[in-house]
């Protein structure tokens, strides 16, 4: 049992009592504060201290779907699922190009580039759009994306990070992580193993999964090594998180329960260490919904006292503000203890489905399909 005489188990208890406050405020701030465009596309962040919203992203729209959508089942609110079907439709009849038969990282005309990892995040919030609602476009759009991960990112010893269009040249590393090949590839490799349980495909692409997840475990241990510099490292924390929860669907499996074992090790460790220099609220997101997610499944025993300090820790990053931009969104992160002034879609996601997710454990009611992990 989890001791609430503790500091850390009454602030956990006082979250769990606080959690629907939190989540409309949030779902408040993702509906009405104009992260989401009219045309339905979602912008990477709204940056506070010049006030402007940035560029809209076809994969951080892919992220608002799956979280609307996570939204619309556990609180009700109807006007959640109205904007993930806006926000799906502009992945399907504005972002997706029918005569490449791929989707680009952003919808600005000339020198785009197309990423495999994004349109494994699109292929997945389009699945869950296509569950919620049964229209047949996002589920055909959904199959296209992976048919194009597949096929035109396919190198010669896995896939490659990113294409130049309109050619699918691939593109050569620049140094930062999203631009090379590594184990946070296979997250998006879970969309392989979606589009083949909703029926859009056959085995193959249950393999294709298989095959990302033993490729990525043979080479995970070095991938944080990679980093100079601990904000380096801590970025490097959020991507190696992904190839943790690529392995849930597989927890089962010896092998992989122990690369999670490691890794969540590995990633507690490290969130501990650096996060007086730079802490990203995302990470403590990822590692809670890992944790609960991988001791659900029988692979990884619960920290109790860990999880609450970091659902603690993670729900300091929610915003109050009276500007409507920023009012329950979460902040990306903070540096020497201070907030950075990005207020992000996808810190808000995985903020309030871990947090939700722990408030469900501490009532005994907690459940989460892998699938619908954001």
């Amino acid at each position: 049992m989890h001791n609430s005489s503790s500091g850390a188990g009454q602030a956990s208890l006082r979250l769990a009592a606080s959690i629907e406050g939190l989540t409309n405020r949030a779902a408040g701030w993702l509906l009405n504060s104009g992260i989401q465009e009219p045309s339905g596309g979602v912008a990477r962040y709204y940056r506070s201290d010049t006030q402007e919203f940035r560029a809209v992203s076809t994969e951080i729209t892919g992220y608002a779907v799956s979280f609307l959508v996570y939204l619309h089942r556990s609180t009700g609110n109807a006007a959640c699922l109205e904007a993930a079907g806006r926000a799906g439709r502009y992945l399907t009849r504005v972002a997706w190009n029918p005569g490449l038969r791929t989707m680009p990282f952003e919808c600005r005309g000339q020198g785009e580039l197309a990423y495999f990892f994004d349109l494994g995040i699109i292929t997945r919030g389009l699945l869950s759009l296509w569950r919620a609602t049964h229209e047949q476009e996002f589920l055909d759009t959904a199959a296209g994306c992976a048919l194009c991960m597949e096929t035109d990112f396919r190198g010669p010893s896995g896939h490659h990070p990113v294409l130049a269009l309109p050619g699918k040249h691939p593109l050569e590393g620049d140094g930062g992580w999203s631009r090379h090949p590594g184990c946070y590839q296979a997250k998006a490799a879970m969309a392989w193993l979606e589009v083949a349980e909703a029926g859009a495909a056959g085995d193959r692409y249950r393999e294709l999964y298989d095959q990302a997840l033993d490729r990525h475990l043979a080479t995970h241990a070095s991938f944080l090594d990679q980093g100079q510099g601990q904000e380096r490292v801590m970025d490097r924390l959020h991507a190696y998180s992904y190839f943790l929860e690529a392995l849930l669907p597989r927890a089962g499996v010896p092998r992989y329960a122990q690369a999670l074992r490691d890794g969540i090790g590995r990633v507690e460790r490290l969130l501990r260490e650096i996060r007086p220099v730079f802490e990203r609220s995302d990470v403590y997101a990822q590692l809670l919904r890992i944790r609960l997610l991988a001791a659900t499944a029988g692979a990884v025993p619960l920290d109790l006292e860990r999880a609450g300090e970091e659902a603690t820790a993670l729900a300091a990053f929610q915003l109050e503000d009276a500007d409507p931009r920023v009012a329950g969104g979460f902040s990306f992160g903070r540096r020497a203890g201070v907030l950075t002034p990005f207020v992000n879609p996808v810190s808000t996601s995985f903020a309030v489905q871990a947090l939700r997710m722990w408030a469900e454990h501490l009532s005994g009611r907690f459940h989460l399909e892998i699938r619908d992990l954001i």
